[in-house]
């Protein structure tokens, strides 16, 4: 089998396994005020939906891409570096948005990527409640619902829209983000945050944001995500503009090419002066 068929047959699993854990999610919705959940840290939740959901999609892809390291948000221990490094991982986030779910806002998805020695070759964003689904495949480009996507061709931050994610595991962060925050917003049409990073990258892939920012985001958040933003022709990086790895925590910075440059320039110039 050639690399590239074996990557094609991997993207289809995925696409399976998102689709088996958003039906455990779709089905658990009508029902969130009775689900049991609890705290993994300060507005940070895990619920029995992101466990079921979990199984279901480890169990599509157990089968279909077998022997490979898991890196799962719900259930994996720490995964040793080197085993993400070498040969095949699968890294998924069951349900990315659980606080949006639990409170009914509908925002939330299944995030799945396929690594090769370190790198995304396949990536999966099921948007649960939009019903869309993001693909993309090292070299064959992103889709939505199987049409190609590309991100966006503007190049004026004035009618820039951007999103971005509020930072809640460290209180240290918060002051720097401000500073962030106020050097972009005075200067682009507007700043969303709707609360699941691996659709706001998804939505950059598509055109519907221009650019992307969020500080200590895990792999699980945005390694599927930062694979549809190249293959729809955009950068994905860290916040200094240098590559990208999904191997821990890290600050990401996307857009499409004039974007990135101008949010990495109005970013780091943010913390530089203050």
């Amino acid at each position: 089998m050639g690399l590239q068929q074996e990557r094609t047959d991997w993207l289809a699993v995925a696409v399976r396994a998102a689709a088996a854990g958003a039906a455990v999610i779709r089905d658990a919705a009508p029902d969130i005020r009775n689900l049991d959940w609890r705290s993994k840290g300060p507005t940070d939740f895990v619920s029995e939906v992101d466990l079921a959901a979990e199984a279901a999609i480890l169990a599509v892809m157990g089968e279909g891409v077998p022997r490979a390291t898991v890196l799962a948000e719900e259930s994996a221990a720490s995964v040793p570096r080197e085993l993400l490094e070498h040969g095949v991982a699968i890294v998924v986030d069951p349900l990315d948005g659980t606080t949006n779910f639990l409170h009914g806002y509908p925002e939330y998805a299944v995030s799945i990527a396929i690594l090769v020695d370190g790198e995304p070759v396949v990536g999966v964003v099921h948007d649960v409640p939009g019903d869309e689904v993001f693909t993309a495949r090292a070299g064959g480009g992103a889709q939505l619902n199987g049409q190609p996507i590309r991100v966006s061709d503007i190049t004026d931050p004035q009618r820039a829209l951007i999103g971005t994610g509020f930072p809640f595991r460290d209180p240290n962060d918060i002051d720097p983000y401000h500073r962030q925050m106020a050097a972009v917003m005075a200067h682009v049409s507007g700043v969303r945050r709707p609360g699941a990073a691996s659709i706001d990258l998804a939505s950059v892939a598509c055109g519907r944001f221009d650019g992307f920012w969020e500080m200590m985001l895990s792999p699980w958040d945005f390694a599927a995500g930062m694979l549809l933003v190249r293959e729809a022709g955009g950068r994905a990086t860290d916040m200094s503009g240098a590559h990208l790895t999904a191997f821990g925590p890290s600050a990401v910075l996307a857009g499409n090419p004039a974007m990135h440059r101008w949010l990495q320039n109005r970013l780091n110039q943010s913390l530089r002066t203050n």
